[in-house]
């Protein structure tokens, strides 16, 4: 514990909703959900005028939607979230070199080691300067807590909420702390809190009344010990700026469970190919590759297998999660699918010799094949009948005839909220599509609300678009509210 509240923590506000809102002028004041939309979707994080319906994180979209059947419902667009968290961790990085990232809108910092503050005052100075600055840059809002350890700072995030700071003065602590709930400490989870409930324990007073030894009878020595200190206001935790990536996986939830042997296989590939992609992005390799599927009956089941040495190569993980899916009985129908690789390094270890002969094996295994199906071919009776000009080449036995016509293109997607531009109107957004139509709103952040039109979906002059930045607003606009 420290001695001043030199500890930050930063939580955006309603990050992902927050990012629509200011992207999209028609939304602003409106609720707002985003997350999943199919039938297994779920919210990810809901605008506050979305919550005043009961709209929270987590919740089933189809619940949201009978809550709040007026707000707006939008796909996630994370190449956005991931341009304005960049800025704002830049932000952070002014303050101090000590940054701890959680996600995109949450993270840690060491004020005391960037030499920003060194007591309350300068403390507080420096969070109502961050808030101001991620106003002026992102127009977005962020809540600051500070405070002497870490648990505390993102206590006082909580409690500052929406758009406020709350300064955590040491010695405090336990008063604090006393009457709020066990499930504020971290490590507390549903399970965790559900059995402090049995014994009597709801409030972290009562954890403190209990003793320590109470606690290690109930959870045992190391997570009771833990618990005890945090009740009791000691967190000793540092902020750390790199933290250990163990694992990077991708999963997907169906709308409608998977039957197709060949689909599932599909879409094995295609989660290995976007797991590959993650794992490059962070400049990782890894060792061991694992499959996850869900099946109709919510059971899960895992498989791994474990390479000889660490891969980034898209082909060598899609081949791994194909055999693990082998293993796996899919029979019923298959909910969600998920591909990950662990055992992370930063380099690859391939055999250049070890290559070689794999490619030499596997040239070798064709020309066997080769042979093989000519000799075939030979006992058969078969005999190679040249075609020349304007002959029609003769069936081949056991395939099936090619198709009369080829089938029409895939329709194109257009995800609600996801960004479009037309070659005439210019930039807009996807307000909803379906019956091969896409109903469109053409506005932009600065913008003030623009009109709506509606489109053929394979209209050539309309097509998906990268989103445009957030500008944040004029100088003339209120600042932050400069609380607590």
């Amino acid at each position: 514990m420290r001695s001043a509240p030199t500890i930050l923590h930063l939580d955006m506000d309603a990050f992902f909703a927050a990012a629509e809102q200011a992207s999209k002028p028609s939304l602003r004041g409106k609720p707002v959900v985003v997350g999943g939309l199919g039938p297994r979707g779920v919210v990810s994080t809901a605008s506050y005028e979305a919550r005043r319906f009961g709209v929270h994180s987590a919740m089933p979209m189809a619940q949201a939607r009978r809550l709040a059947p007026n707000a707006a419902y939008l796909v996630p667009r994370f190449a956005l979230y991931r341009t304005v968290s960049e800025q704002v961790m830049e932000l952070l990085g002014r303050l101090s070199p000590l940054v701890e990232p959680l996600s995109l809108d949450e993270a840690f910092v060491d004020l005391e080691a960037g030499g920003t503050a060194h007591d309350t005052a300068t403390a507080r100075q420096a969070g109502e300067r961050l808030r101001r600055d991620i106003r002026a840059v992102t127009g977005l809002t962020g809540s600051v807590g500070l405070a002497g350890s870490k648990m505390l700072a993102k206590i006082g995030s909580e409690q500052a909420k929406p758009d406020g700071l709350v300064l955590i003065e040491p010695g405090t602590e336990r008063e604090l702390l006393g009457p709020m709930t066990v499930r504020t400490l971290p490590g507390v989870g549903p399970a965790t809190g559900e059995h402090l409930r049995r014994a009597g324990m709801t409030t972290i007073d009562d954890l403190t009344e209990a003793g320590e030894d109470e606690l290690v009878r109930l959870l045992g020595r190391s997570h009771g010990a833990s618990l005890f200190r945090m009740a009791m206001g000691y967190d000793d935790r540092p902020v750390v700026s790199e933290r250990e990536t163990k694992s990077v996986s991708v999963e997907d939830t169906f709308d409608v469970d998977l039957h197709d042997r060949v689909r599932v296989r599909t879409e094995v590939d295609r989660l290995a190919e976007r797991c590959v992609q993650r794992l490059r992005a962070g400049g990782h390799s890894g060792r061991t590759v694992v499959l996850k599927v869900r099946r109709y009956d919510f059971s899960t089941l895992t498989r791994s297998e474990t390479l000889r040495g660490p891969t980034d190569d898209p082909g060598v993980v899609r081949e791994a999660a194909g055999r693990l899916l082998e293993s796996v009985d899919t029979t019923g129908g298959v909910r969600l699918l998920g591909v990950g690789v662990t055992g992370l390094a930063d380099y690859t270890q391939e055999d250049l010799f070890a290559q070689a002969a794999a490619e030499e094996l596997a040239q070798a295994a064709a020309v066997e094949r080769d042979e093989a199906r000519a000799a075939e071919e030979g006992r058969a009776g078969g005999v190679e009948t040249p075609v020349t000009a304007g002959e029609a080449a003769p069936p081949v036995v056991g395939t099936e005839p090619a198709p009369a016509e080829l089938p029409p293109p895939a329709e194109r997607r257009f995800p609600a909220g996801h960004d479009v531009r037309h070659a005439v109107l210019g930039a807009g957004w996807v307000q909803g599509s379906g019956l091969r139509r896409v109903t469109v709103r053409f506005e932009e952040p600065t913008s003030p609300p623009g009109r709506v039109r509606t489109f053929w979906m394979d209209d050539p002059d309309l097509e998906l678009s990268e989103p445009l930045p957030l500008v944040a607003p004029p100088d003339d606009a209120d600042d932050p509210d400069q609380s607590s």
